[in-house]
């Protein structure tokens, strides 16, 4: 990962289906809430069952680090895991 020295935190994100997909693996896919100080339009990898077992639109409470790619982009890194709470 790009940044290090980028502590993890708690973050509550949320499932979501984009309205776009090109470019994009699946069709459900995991953004911050608002309120946070994130963007929502920003990514998040972590666990795939966020996205495949429960119901779109279901919020959890993860641990992830603010991170980018070497191509550039950022987004929220969570190993996949990693305990996560389901909020709703």
């Amino acid at each position: 990962m790009a940044k290090p020295d980028e502590p993890y935190r708690s973050v509550v994100v949320e499932s979501f289906r984009p309205s776009a997909t090109s470019g994009l693996h699946g069709a459900v896919h995991i953004r911050p809430v608002k309120d946070q100080g994130l963007p929502e339009s920003l990514h998040v990898e972590c666990s795939k069952s966020l996205s495949r077992n429960y119901p779109v639109g279901t919020k959890f409470r993860i641990q992830a680090k603010l991170t980018d790619r070497e191509s550039g982009g950022e987004y929220l890194y969570s190993y996949h895991g990693w305990a996560y709470e389901v909020l709703e």
